[in-house]
């Protein structure tokens, strides 16, 4: 019912940046939530960052003052713009899409983000 592709992963040095893109497609409704969460190797899923279709944000910690979040609803598309990377944001990122009051949630296939040197 509801796809997310998603973009802009990659190889990057640790202080640099990265932008990723997830675009929705299929039913989706006017009032959602959708964010990216991320998965390290060996570690369990955890939230990044989500963006209500009013445009509140709320972040992880790790990633306050660093990652920005922002929607563009007249392309059901969402963008983590990501800044002074560390090694500790290495992980697959996934992207998440949720209607309001909604009991289903849909995962994109998930994109690599490594920042090494």
């Amino acid at each position: 019912q509801v796809q997310l592709v998603e973009s802009g992963g990659g190889l990057v040095q640790p202080g640099g940046s990265l932008r990723l893109s997830c675009a929705a497609s299929g039913s989706i409704f006017s009032i959602n939530t959708m964010g990216w969460y991320r998965q390290a190797p060996g570690e369990q899923r955890e939230l990044v960052a989500t963006i209500t279709s009013g445009g509140s944000t709320n972040y992880a910690d790790s990633v306050k003052g660093r990652f920005t979040l922002s929607r563009d609803n007249t392309k059901n598309t969402v963008y983590l713009q990501m800044n002074s990377l560390k090694p500790e944001d290495t992980a697959v990122y996934y992207c998440n899409y949720q209607r309001f009051g909604g009991y289903r949630e849909y995962w994109g296939q998930g994109t690599q983000v490594t920042v090494s040197s």
